[in-house]
């Protein structure tokens, strides 16, 4: 697969200018980027906490009819991932599979959620909303984690309709992945496809953990309310409890809930209001809640089970020998930084240090810099879980920084597992942006982060866009900065190298 790299002309145009103006523009009116002294654009709704800002570009990135083929069917794979490590999961707990597998995905976790989760009613409920960060390499796309909480919906949302109106303005022949309006389409009907015949309004429910995705969650819920999809954008505070249900209270108005989406991490449970009512209405049928509360899928380490020899025939069956071959190849060697020790003539898959196989995990301390290609990240159930905290790129420390990161992700491993993770660089492309400073197109090299949106409904995993980051090449984790360039993905006529 050859990615297209073609952000914009690298003529520093009038056109280029007006376009990122234009787009700047519209996501200040719509409260989800921060605008400047000089922007001179007044907000159509309150962005006082519209902090965002990046690096705009003219136009899209564009990705070739072959690579846009390849993203809209990866999504049913990964959609057949989650179900299998569901299944991977149940089976786990009554001893079909092994054990071990449902103990790793519930270490750290309260007795109480874990319990809620195995529930019968909620056995084969699996994210509806998928989106995988996938870095292009030289090699090929490595998926570097599934996000099924993710950030950005509202925001590429925005992107893609600020994109797809230049293609009119100034004859931008790119079209943009899922087209103006498939993320908020393709949002839509998942909810739909989830809440079925449960009457009531939407709630996307933001806790003060995810208060920096507020603004983009609250856009997306009027756009959903202008196409008839009655949704809000609330606190838990705001949610209100019954012996019928859920409610919310709507200028003086009450308001049933049919559908909660839940917009925070299972890890801050205890710090959100309500948390209790809303599993006690999920529980009793008299709500539907997605994601579901189900941990299971908010583990890294669920990635070290694709590659563990052991599971091998599992997968294979449950995936389908090509589904299991693609993933495999996708998905990145991961190993859960585990400090009990192996067996005397045990050693742990696929890992070695100067070529020679180990079987402790403390022994990766002694790694060269050229062998430390890895990245040390918590697996999940914790605050530095997203948002790329929590990472260490072993190559970009010294050998005591790594070797006390190791030490620390072993000694956390009883309350919240830690993952080692094989890195992959990413290639190199030369992208162009608007320079706020000077008001010139610029170009900066950088590295991309491709983060495509699936929604599934009725069974069926739909791309409803793609979003790019691109950060400069000196940065080794690629996350959105306000020094990156954040744009929507669009499908050219033809593939560039």
């Amino acid at each position: 697969m050859t990615l297209t790299q073609n952000l914009s002309d690298p003529v520093d145009s009038d056109s280029a200018r007006r376009r990122c103006s234009t787009v700047r523009e519209t996501l200040i009116r719509a409260g989800l980027y921060a605008a400047g002294p000089s922007d001179g654009v007044i907000a159509t709704r309150s962005s006082d906490h519209a902090t965002n800002r990046w690096r705009i570009a003219p136009d899209p990135f564009v990705l070739s009819p072959g690579e846009v083929t390849y993203f809209r069917t990866l999504g049913q794979d990964l959609l057949a991932f989650y179900r299998a490590l569901n299944r991977l999961y149940v089976e786990s707990i009554r001893g079909t599979q092994p054990t071990w597998a449902a103990a790793y995905l519930d270490q750290g976790k309260p007795e109480s959620l874990v319990s809620f989760s195995r529930m019968n009613r909620f056995r084969n409920m699996t994210p509806a909303v998928i989106r995988p960060d996938i870095i292009p390499t030289p090699g090929g796309m490595v998926i570097t984690e599934l996000d099924s909480v993710p950030g950005g919906i509202g925001m590429t949302a925005c992107l893609a309709q600020g994109y797809a109106d230049l293609e009119g303005l100034e004859g931008q022949p790119a079209r943009i992945i899922g087209g103006r309006d498939g993320m908020v389409q393709g949002f839509a009907s998942m909810l739909r496809s989830e809440q079925n015949d449960t009457p009531g309004c939407v709630a996307i429910v933001v806790s003060d953990e995810a208060q920096d995705y507020r603004q983009e969650m609250q856009w997306l819920a009027d756009r959903l309310s202008e196409i008839g999809l009655e949704s809000y954008c609330v606190h838990p505070r705001e949610v209100r409890f019954s012996e019928e249900g859920l409610w919310l209270e709507v200028e003086t108005k009450r308001r049933a809930i049919g559908l909660v989406y839940r917009f925070f991490e299972l890890f801050d449970l205890k710090n959100i209001a309500k948390a209790e009512l809303v599993m006690y209405a999920a529980k009793k049928a008299r709500v539907i809640v997605t994601p579901p509360y189900k941990p299971v899928f908010e583990e890294k380490l669920a990635f070290a089970f694709l590659h563990h020899p052991v599971l091998q025939e599992f997968w294979q069956e449950e995936l389908g020998e090509a589904v299991w071959a693609r993933l495999s190849v996708l998905m990145p060697r991961t190993w859960i930084l585990d400090p009990q020790p192996a067996p005397p003539t045990a050693v742990i898959p696929h890992l070695t240090v100067v070529g020679n196989p180990i079987s402790d995990y403390r022994v990766l301390g002694t790694m060269s810099q050229k062998e430390r290609q890895m990245v040390i990240k918590p697996s999940g159930f914790s605050e530095l879980a997203w948002g790329s905290r929590g990472v260490v790129v072993g190559h970009d420390v010294s050998q005591a920084e790594w070797a006390e990161a190791l030490g620390q992700a072993l000694a956390a491993f009883p309350a919240g597992p830690h993952v080692l993770q094989e890195f992959h660089k990413g290639r190199v492309f030369e992208c162009s942006y608007a320079d706020e400073a000077t008001g010139h197109i610029t170009t900066m090299p950088g590295r991309v982060r491709l983060s495509p949106y699936y929604f599934v409904a009725h069974d069926k995993a739909e791309l409803g866009g793609i979003l790019a980051t691109v950060c400069s090449v000196e940065k080794k984790v690629i996350h959105g900065m306000e020094d990156a360039i954040m744009v929507p993905c669009a499908e050219g006529t033809t593939a560039q190298s």
